[in-house]
């Protein structure tokens, strides 16, 4: 048993996908490699292009790649015969962009169609759709039809119909990006509650850091159909290394029109600061007066995250008090435009 969990839920190896294209073949996956562990919430994000939807229709094979494996609990899905595949894919629930519902039927009907191809029984099958518009929420929505639901409504109905085989991993296709922010934020809550509550496994793909940061606790980022940068999200916003990872996570970007054109200190708080006033503490303990340049802060995972810049104080002893103070806080101090 202790083997078995050792065993990613998901893992890809060196996936490649290509398609014709009008100057010859576009590889829309280039060697993809990564895990997915069980229980976890992974984000796979990157820009328009990157190679995001194309990788999570091959994970369940709605789309066969060109070369490379991809294992399901240690079994490859790329060699299953039917019977295997179809009983491999009730475990991986889907959430589509654009909902996916079935316009002619209720919302318990949309509910209970993985039911009725499972040959459940009405009894059961009723039961269970009850069970699962509790989870989503929309108890009193089971007559209604799709046209009378909002957005975050109808992708409700979803979550709750990729729910009703008892999946083990839910592969979420963009899931949040047709709505609104505040709907977005409700839906990321009930997936993170599914994820905490029913301990599903839980991939999504994105290109809104807002969704990584907010649900995510590890995360790949695609770039040109190949695995930028991957790792723990705290871990790979603080120190992101590529240029897709800055481009997605920099919250002041080290580049030319962001210079701020003088001797600068750039301060990193990496979420262990959270509830300190460490400028301000700064100011009052040493009398320091402190230029700030620009700043940003995000939340990741309950804490805090952001860089700061401020200006180079003139006299070196300050700059060394000011340096030295700020690395003994746990703060990560860099100079830019250093004289």
């Amino acid at each position: 048993m202790e083997e078995q969990r050792k065993v990613p839920v998901i893992a890809i190896r060196e996936l490649k996908k290509t398609y014709p294209g009008a100057d010859g073949e576009v590889k829309a996956l280039d060697g993809v490699t990564l895990e997915v562990r069980e229980g976890e919430v992974y984000g796979i994000v990157g820009m328009s292009g990157a190679g995001k939807s194309t990788l999570i229709r091959c994970i369940n094979r709605l789309d066969t790649p060109t070369a490379g494996d991809i294992l399901y609990r240690g079994h490859s899905v790329l060699t299953m015969g039917n019977k295997q595949l179809l009983a491999t894919r009730r475990k991986m629930g889907m959430i589509f962009q654009q909902f996916n519902l079935f316009m002619q039927r209720t919302v318990g009907r949309n509910v209970r169609y993985p039911l009725e191809l499972a040959g459940v029984s009405n009894e059961q099958a009723e039961e269970r759709v009850a069970e699962l518009l509790k989870i989503v929420d929309l108890e009193d929505k089971i007559n209604a039809y799709p046209a009378q639901l909002s957005g975050g409504q109808k992708q409700r109905v979803a979550i709750a119909r990729a729910l009703a085989s008892n999946p083990d991993v839910l592969l979420c296709d963009e899931a949040t990006s047709a709505l609104d922010p505040m709907t977005t934020q409700s839906i990321l809550s009930l997936l993170q509650d599914i994820n905490m509550r029913l301990g599903i496994t839980i991939v999504i793909i994105t290109h809104e850091m807002a969704v990584i940061r907010q649900i995510c606790t590890r995360v790949a980022i695609l770039d040109d159909g190949k695995v930028a940068e991957e790792g723990p999200v705290n871990e790979v916003f603080v120190h992101t290394k590529s240029q897709a990872g800055k481009r997605l996570f920099g919250i002041l970007p080290e580049s030319p029109d962001e210079d701020p054109g003088i001797p600068a200190l750039r301060i990193v708080f990496d979420g262990a600061s959270r509830e300190k006033p460490i400028i301000a503490n700064l100011i009052k303990q040493h009398g320091v007066l402190v230029n700030i340049l620009s700043a940003n802060m995000k939340h990741i995972g309950g804490k805090t995250y952001g860089q700061l810049l401020i200006e180079t104080p003139k006299d070196e002893e300050e700059k060394q008090l000011v340096t030295r103070y700020l690395t003994e806080q746990g703060l990560t101090v860099k100079e830019v435009n250093a004289q």
